[in-house]
């Protein structure tokens, strides 16, 4: 019961940060394209879009930024990437758009924390 218990305060607490970290987003100006997109690549927690530029949005609720930049593994950045590809693939204006990897950590007692350009995708086309 307590697993159960614990793994439904993470979701929560997931849900929680991905709003406050969509909140973020659009204070700085960035439109919300989806949040917790799925394709069978992976999941993306957020796409936003400010003109032609997509940011690919992992978020993080950590103790500390130290913590949420290295919850974001290699394999987890992999995974982002396949996502954000099939996910730009399908995009009517794909060829005009720029596409960053970011990372939001939101952490107790703070404003979420945005990374741009956390990490650099494979080389695109």
């Amino acid at each position: 019961m307590k697993e159960a218990s614990s793994r439904r305060r993470a979701y929560r607490l997931g849900h929680l940060a991905e709003w406050l970290a969509a909140l973020a987003l659009v204070l700085k100006g960035y439109r919300i394209l989806a949040v917790r997109l799925r394709n069978k690549a992976g999941e993306i927690d957020i796409v936003a879009r400010r003109g032609d530029l997509v940011a690919i949005v992992e978020v993080k609720a950590r103790r500390s930024l130290a913590e949420a930049m290295d919850a974001v593994t290699s394999t987890a950045q992999w995974r982002i990437e396949s996502a954000a590809d099939l996910w730009l693939v399908h995009q009517p204006d794909h060829a005009r758009l720029s596409l960053r990897f970011d990372i939001v950590a939101v952490l107790p007692w703070r404003l979420p924390v945005h990374i741009e350009n956390a990490f650099q995708g494979r080389n695109r086309y």
